[in-house]
């Protein structure tokens, strides 16, 4: 793929609407939309299928080869990615497939983790969280675990979204720059983590496991992976709100 003319492809896709012509670009990034959508699985899974998924990433592709700017002096690659993903998360979120209630208690968690860091400057523990959210702990875990599907959404369009809207903007001038430089900044904020929400954080997102087999490879609950989870995403948003605009 690395040889493959992507931006002359579609300047000739251009010039003569040669249905074709597309159809051969979409075929070229056929196993990368594939990719993608195995990469966001767990996001997903439950709600729709990876065929299904797929069909919205190559409707995502015909988009981002008819709106790529060809002057801009980026790899049609790196944006096509972006809006592919973009488009995946945008799908799951309109199936509003998440309880109110998860909602609510997800905005509210996001809120509390905000307001005690704060407070207490650091990363607080779950025992102050449930204080401040007037739970108990168990309570807390209970829904911190229900609501993983949720955290992870809002962390894919944090990541996803928001820097598709940038590059789009025109406020960037070099994106796949960006995009490493932002790589960097999650793998630094990953490294902060603690050891077991690093290990479940690298099993999900980089191994492509699902939460009942990262149990088992840790050796504990799925309900406890989930909580761990959880907590991990809020310390990454946090770390990363600075960075990414909302």
């Amino acid at each position: 793929m690395a040889e493959y003319d992507a931006i002359g492809a579609i300047r000739q896709y251009r010039e003569t609407g040669d249905i074709n012509v597309r159809n051969d670009i979409i075929l070229r990034y056929l196993e990368m939309i594939r990719l993608i959508a195995l990469s966001l699985r767990n996001v997903y899974i439950k709600y729709a299928s990876t065929d299904d998924i797929i069909n919205e990433g190559v409707i995502a592709l015909i988009s981002a080869i008819d709106t790529f700017d060809l002057e801009r002096g980026v790899k049609f690659e790196t944006y096509a990615n972006i809006k592919v993903r973009g488009a995946i998360v945008d799908f799951v979120r309109r199936q509003d497939w998440i309880p109110r209630q998860v909602r609510h208690f997800g905005r509210e968690l996001d809120r509390a983790y905000n307001e005690l860091f704060t407070k207490l400057g650091r990363h607080p523990k779950n025992a102050e969280l449930a204080e401040h959210l007037g739970l108990s702990r168990e309570k807390l875990e209970k829904q911190m675990a229900e609501s993983a599907g949720a955290v992870t959404l809002s962390f894919e369009e944090l990541l996803y979204e928001d820097n598709f809207d940038i590059m789009e903007s025109g406020e960037l001038a070099d994106t796949a720059m960006y995009e490493a430089e932002l790589k960097q900044m999650i793998a630094k904020a990953i490294e902060e983590l603690s050891p077991k929400a690093r290990q479940v954080v690298t099993l999900y997102y980089y191994e492509k496991l699902k939460f009942g087999e990262i149990a088992k490879v840790l050796g504990i609950t799925e309900s406890r992976v989930c909580q761990i989870h959880s907590k991990a995403m809020l310390f990454l948003k946090h770390k990363l709100e600075g960075y990414v605009r909302n």
